[in-house]
């Protein structure tokens, strides 16, 4: 018998209209171009704008596009995931609206809180699905909107983040798909990067709005350290374990968390600059969408057997690689 894979068989993103520049961040704290673009990589990023607009109608727009461009009826879904860290409510689900919104009727469907890595643990978690043969077709998206969760008076994280979603189907494939995932936690890495409230160990009140502490705290050095040297750490060691070198690798698509820390994997992978997925220029980081985005943008550059490794790193601390060959 044999093996079933998990292959991506379509992608399609969304980023909001709005676009919020370098120059325009320069009317908001004390920064300006050359010093994001330096430290970052990042020339702009898009906000979504909008009453009673949140991360539901991100996903929701990337869920439609990725429908109508695989020709694929809602009612076909088995199962939807969405990885996301600004979810609309406390409950319900994020995916749960998304399904809604979009007509799945025939699925089910949760959320995973995995911050930069929940794209891959959520595409891990409905590969399985696809694997053991419960699933058909599973939808795994990632979706932020990140600027509900930012302070634009930090300097240090505004310039960071930006909103966008996108997605993925996954159908069963005798071929292609995904080859192997090593994904790892390490809860003691929260004190670097969290919120200080709005959980249920600090409710909100007017002292935690007052406090600003609704908004994303990070220690940039720390997170800067723990992405460079896992990131890459995880990657060799998937690497090591399927026999690749990499002039094996046709792409690299790495978390858009920082250009200095793409750069670092990327050379302590020895892979060419050539051959990695960036668009953090045109985003900044979207959390759990930068690598749907990174696979949508690229998507016409795609051939069929094409070897990716994904590899991300995220707040708690959560990180993760994967390898898949591409299946159309």
């Amino acid at each position: 018998m044999s093996q079933i894979h998990a292959a991506i068989s379509a992608v399609h993103g969304y980023v909001p209209d709005e676009v919020l520049s370098n120059h325009d961040l320069e009317k908001l704290v004390d920064t300006n171009d050359e010093w994001i673009t330096t430290r970052t990589g990042i020339k702009e990023r898009h906000i979504l704008k909008g009453k009673g607009l949140g991360t539901s109608f991100l996903a929701e727009q990337a869920v439609k596009g990725l429908l109508e461009n695989s020709g694929t009826s809602p009612d076909e879904i088995d199962l939807l995931i969405c990885a996301t860290v600004t979810p609309d409510f406390p409950f319900p689900s994020t995916a749960n609206l998304v399904c809604d919104k979009v007509g799945i009727k025939n699925a089910f469907s949760y959320d995973i809180n995995a911050a930069c890595s929940g794209f891959l643990y959520a595409l891990a978690t409905g590969a399985q699905f696809i694997k053991t043969g419960v699933y058909k077709k599973v939808i795994v998206v990632g979706a932020d909107k990140m600027s509900s969760i930012v302070n634009y008076e930090d300097r240090e994280t505004c310039v960071i983040f930006g909103d966008g979603a996108g997605a993925v189907l996954l159908e069963p494939s005798p071929k292609y798909g995904i080859v192997d995932f090593e994904l790892r936690s390490d809860g003691s890495g929260c004190k670097h990067l969290h919120i200080k409230a709005g959980g249920s160990v600090k409710p909100a009140s007017h002292e935690t709005v007052d406090a600003k502490e609704h908004f994303v705290y990070q220690e940039g050095q720390s997170v800067f350290k723990f992405a460079v040297v896992n990131m890459a750490a995880i990657s060799e060691k998937l690497m090591k374990r399927n026999n690749l070198k990499p002039e094996d690798i046709t792409w690299l698509v790495p978390h858009q968390a920082n250009k200095r820390i793409i750069e670092a994997t990327r050379e302590r992978l020895d892979i060419p600059a050539e051959k990695v997925m960036m668009n953090i220029h045109k985003y900044g980081n979207t959390t759990a969408a930068t690598l749907p985005l990174c696979l949508w943008d690229y998507e016409s550059q795609l051939k069929k057997g094409d070897n990716l490794l994904l590899a991300a790193v995220g707040g708690g601390f959560t990180w993760g690689a994967m390898y898949l060959t591409w299946a159309y």
